[in-house]
């Protein structure tokens, strides 16, 4: 069973009212994206001042989790990667699968923190992907080759959150959606099997 994330470490009137149709988007579209890097850029300096801090991994990633949880649409995530068969799960498979994903979601991002130090992180270009917005921002790391990583942020809960994360051209989420479909495909469509090899990763993540 793979992880999340495992694999591939969110922008005049004298011209005439005919081309207001053209302005206003235009405008919409440019303040998007101002909020959407001034929002990327606010949630990635607070996760390099955890990451660049001289505590503990383990105090790391305490910091860490109420920012993910501030920052980042687990629950849109979480019925993204499962597709279809969030439709045909119960209310109670579903309370559980998002109670799980949670915590492997909250795992995955924490235990790539590393004991880094000296990380930084510029940002470059916005686009619109649909209604949401891509952010583009290279990571640096001591000794490591930098990565370009695409930040896609969505309003739809009513203020910016991260949805994917796309790591050199590949989407996260639709790699963890491929994963699991697989997975429940091999086990005759049961989405119990996938939530007992969830429950499975989390347990034995909290024994290390």
């Amino acid at each position: 069973m793979k992880t999340v994330l495992s694999r591939r470490h969110a922008l005049g009137l004298a011209l005439g009212t005919a081309v207001l149709p053209v302005l206003r988007p235009a405008r919409a579209d440019a303040a998007a994206a101002a909020a959407a890097r001034a929002f990327v850029n606010d949630f990635g300096q607070q996760l390099i001042a955890i990451v660049n801090s001289n505590r503990s991994l383990a105090d790391k990633k305490a910091a860490m989790l109420p920012l993910l949880q501030a920052h980042v649409d687990m629950d849109a995530i979480a019925r993204y990667c499962l597709g279809r068969y969030w439709r045909v799960a119960t209310p109670q498979q579903q309370a559980q699968y998002l109670d799980l994903f949670h915590h492997v979601l909250v795992n995955a991002i924490t235990d790539k923190i590393g004991d880094y130090r000296g990380v930084t992180f510029t940002i470059g270009g916005t686009a619109q992907v649909g209604t949401d917005q891509a952010v583009d921002t290279v990571i640096n790391r001591p000794e490591q080759p930098a990565a370009n990583t695409q930040w896609i942020i969505s309003n739809s809960s009513g203020q910016p959150k991260v949805v994917d994360v796309v790591g050199e051209g590949t989407s996260l989420r639709l790699t963890q959606r491929q994963d699991y479909a697989s997975f429940i495909a091999r086990h005759n469509g049961s989405v119990d099997a996938l939530l007992q090899a969830l429950d499975h990763q989390v347990a034995a993540h909290n024994m290390h």
